[in-house]
């Protein structure tokens, strides 16, 4: 697989600097974007503001988990492919890994089906608020980062 050097990096360490960044005020996929950039030492202008339109199940379309996708953007950084000459086969493989362990963990990837409203209303964002579903979505950024790494490591393996 063409991938990109995996340093020693905890999938705990992952995890708590994905939460870390949601505490901080950073959305969820960009959270996990940008803690498993840190965790590979890479810093580029573009990280997390890349992910922002990945927040809350895409731009509050209620459709995949902004943690999911941001996990999926680390992969791609990390595993993507940088030509047309090389398969997409190997990277896929990561992306499916991490996205059947976040549904093993949580039921779904589906943002809707996580928190049970849509975010794009009025209503939905009082239902988020009043039912302190940001808890909820503080657990989700924080086990995508730490199952994204998981699944590049264990490609890298």
């Amino acid at each position: 697989m063409q991938q990109t050097k995996i340093t020693g990096a905890t999938a705990a360490q992952v995890a708590a600097r994905s939460e870390e960044l949601f505490r901080q005020g950073l959305f969820c996929a960009e959270s996990v974007l940008q803690a498993v950039a840190e965790s590979q030492r890479i810093e580029n202008d573009l990280i997390p503001r890349i992910a922002t339109g990945f927040c809350s199940g895409i731009a509050r379309t209620s459709r995949l988990c902004g943690a999911v996708a941001g996990g999926i953007l680390a992969i791609n950084m990390l595993c993507g492919r940088d030509d047309t000459t090389t398969t997409v086969e190997a990277n896929y493989l990561v992306v499916r890994d991490f996205m059947k362990r976040f549904e093993a963990e949580f039921g779904s990837t589906n943002c809707y089906q996580l928190i049970g409203c849509h975010l794009d209303t009025p209503d939905g964002q009082a239902f988020f608020k009043e039912n302190n579903l940001w808890d909820n979505c503080l657990v989700f950024t924080r086990e995508a980062g730490r199952l994204a790494i998981q699944s590049i490591q264990a490609a890298a393996e």
